[in-house]
């Protein structure tokens, strides 16, 4: 049964065309995987079909019966409220039907005996919703859920003092507690842990409920979908398998387009050549004009341009002393502290990440070594000779400028023809040069936020989940680079199959919890 239907849809922002005459379906149970390049239009899609945005054309139709759960990262979540209260909102038709029970068994003392009749019925109709809805189970969901990823600690917190990690944390646990019979998720992963992700990879596998999914993290896709649609040069394709399964078959078929285009482009030569000799010469013009309206028929294949991949290269500067920085008792943290007192040292050359669970102060640490925070105790003596490139994990302003003016501003020394090619060699194409920043994809925001850095000599990149929504592509491809660079490096990442080859020690925050 056909949960969603979206037909012939077309979408574009000014020149920039996203989709053209896409079609897509989902069918229930079904676990889709929605993979893509960064900018190809992945969570414009699901804009598109919850309707956040409307299409330039085409239908989206959805199956009445079926809810829809989406994980809307504008909603709001109002000052006075704990996560508890959030969470529980999950279930508020529940206690919506709890309180009604409540107030009709209040009432039942003054009720003659036919009221009293239609009181007890209805109170065994609304027992019933609330048994098999598993409403006493609450609170034991609320827990569990809570502790998969890694948000128990903040049941008691106001949610108008929790991060952007956590607050997109609790709306995830929201969602899954909701249960709604088709979940939309865009990068559910981007601020959870390693821990945290497995419970998720298991959740989702076991969930019996479609869904829809759009990740980069190949290795969690692999395992939680059996559908892949790609989404490429403006089309949707659609795969039955996981994400190994498209791959070996998105590579046989681009290797068959390849060949029945040299094959097509073979018979279209022979084609023109014989009507463009015979078309004017009496005895064969007949046979001309039939290969003639032959040719007119052939339905051409296209062989699509390769997308542009990011090329990083980091401009380092030598650093003449043997230490970067000397942490001495160091306690970080805002209102209270998050370590224990901390005496870490940074050699030049080191290449450091910085793992452990979310609301540890990885970010923290970070910024109060960079000097950006007070600490709550100790001192950092920083290098004089430090020239620092900072990946910072969130950035909350909106940025209205285009890419062009706001990095050129950044390097007013280079022509505009040069900035252009920089921003070009981190996989950016002029229709993206010449947008505002804050209609990019999360992805290529990354890639802007990266052309400052890697056009900055350095000689010690702090990179604070730099990661986050980047595409199979440019991840990669920062690997190299980071692997190459001279400089010294401290990196906050979830991902051990990014690190690992890149780092020469790990600090882990667990060891320094408060």
């Amino acid at each position: 049964m056909s949960i969603l239907t979206v037909e012939n849809m077309s979408h574009s922002f000014g020149e920039r065309v996203l989709f053209k005459n896409t079609s897509f379906k989902l069918l229930r149970g079904e676990h889709i995987g929605l993979i893509g390049a960064n900018g190809e239009g992945k969570s414009t899609f699901m804009k598109i079909i919850t309707g956040e945005l409307l299409p330039d054309d085409g239908t989206i139709q959805w199956n009445p019966k079926f809810s829809i759960g989406y994980m809307d990262q504008h909603v709001d979540l109002k000052k006075g409220n704990t996560t508890l209260d959030t969470l529980k909102g999950a279930f508020s038709k529940l206690f919506d039907i709890e309180k009604k029970i409540s107030d009709l068994c209040n009432k039942l003392g003054t009720m003659d005996e036919k009221e009293l009749s239609k009181a007890l019925n209805k109170l065994s109709n609304m027992q019933e919703t609330l048994d098999k809805n598993n409403f006493y189970s609450i609170n034991s969901k609320i827990q569990s859920t809570a502790a998969g990823l890694g948000i128990r600690e903040l049941l008691d917190k106001d949610v108008s003092d929790l991060s952007g990690g956590q607050r997109t944390k609790v709306l995830l646990a929201k969602l899954l507690l909701e249960a709604p019979d088709i979940l939309l998720l865009d990068e559910p992963t981007n601020h959870l842990d390693e821990e945290h992700i497995e419970w998720l990879k298991s959740y989702l596998i076991n969930y019996e409920n479609a869904f829809i999914l759009i990740s980069h993290d190949n290795s969690f896709l692999n395992s939680v979908v059996n559908v892949i649609y790609h989404l490429e040069h403006k089309i949707l394709t659609r795969y039955h398998g996981n994400y190994d399964y498209f791959l070996r078959l998105y590579e046989i078929r681009k290797q068959q387009l390849q060949i029945e285009y040299k094959e097509q482009q073979n018979e279209i030569a022979k084609l023109e050549d014989y009507v463009r000799k015979n078309k004017a010469r009496a005895a064969t013009a007949k046979q001309a004009k039939a290969r003639e309206k032959k040719l007119s028929k052939i339905e051409r294949i296209e062989i699509k341009k390769n997308l542009i991949k990011p090329r990083f290269n980091f401009k380092s500067v030598k650093m003449p002393e043997s230490v970067i920085f000397r942490a001495s008792n160091l306690v970080i943290g805002y209102d209270k502290p998050l370590s224990r007192p901390l005496n870490l040292k940074m050699k030049r050359g080191e290449k450091i990440a910085i793992t452990g669970a979310n609301g540890l102060g990885k970010t923290t640490l970070l910024k109060s070594l960079l000097g950006l925070l007070k600490p709550v105790n100790g001192k950092v003596v920083l290098s004089d000779y430090k020239k620092i490139g900072y990946f910072e994990q969130e950035v909350a302003e909106s940025n209205t400028h285009t890419v062009l003016y706001d990095v050129w501003k950044t390097f007013s020394d280079l022509t505009q023809t040069e900035v252009r090619s920089d921003l070009a060699k981190c996989g950016l194409t002029r229709q993206h040069i010449d947008s505002p920043i804050n209609i990019l994809s999360g992805g290529e925001q990354a890639k802007v936020r990266l052309c400052k850095i890697i056009n900055k000599p350095t000689n010690i990149l702090v990179l604070d989940e730099p990661t986050n929504h980047l595409d199979i592509y440019a991840k990669d491809e920062l690997k190299r680079a980071l692997k190459e660079y001279d400089g010294s490096i401290i990196l906050v990442c979830h991902e051990p199959e990014f690190y690992e080859d890149i780092v020469t020690n790990v600090w882990n925050c667990e060891d320094w919890k408060a």
